[in-house]
């Protein structure tokens, strides 16, 4: 498989971003075994950037282990400092899954309703809450609050 060719400026974008990220690979004395190799590809998969330690303190097998994890794992090098690997592979499309048993509208529920008389059993209520609605601690229908406001500076903002 090819590497990834990335410029420098898309290079400097990663790195900057994998700088608050922590290592979730870790190789060992073992050096690159096929479980490393399938971990930093499931960790690939899941985050698209990641950062391995490796305990070794041979600065070109260390150089190696990155350009063979590029290679095989079809990922994009982005830096080694010390003992760290940065690598990047762009995160493949997610499709959303549909719930062919979800229907839209009105939802019930049911509520245990207390007599005010002392002595009488609860009575057992079905309540039915539509999608402006909430429901209550009480077992109160009541409207969804309305959002706040948020001025056109703060928005703007973030």
């Amino acid at each position: 498989m090819a590497l990834i060719q990335l410029t420098p400026a898309e290079r400097k974008v990663h790195r900057s971003e994998a700088h608050h990220l922590d290592p979730v690979v870790m190789v060992g004395g073992d050096g690159l075994t096929a479980a490393i190799k399938k971990e930093a590809h499931a960790a690939l998969t899941a985050h698209g950037l990641i950062k391995i330690r490796v305990f070794s303190d041979d600065r070109s097998a260390r150089e190696s282990m990155l350009q063979l994890l590029a290679e095989e794992l079809d990922a994009a090098p982005i830096q080694h400092i010390g003992k760290l690997l940065v690598l990047w592979r762009p995160m493949p499309a997610r499709e959303k899954p549909v719930d062919e048993n979800r229907m839209a509208g009105p939802r019930e529920f049911k509520v245990l309703k207390y007599s005010k008389q002392a002595g009488q059993r609860p009575e057992v209520k079905t309540l039915r809450v539509l999608g402006n609605q909430r429901l209550s601690a009480g077992g109160q229908v009541k409207r969804a609050k309305a959002r706040k406001q948020i001025s056109v500076k703060k928005r703007s903002q973030t």
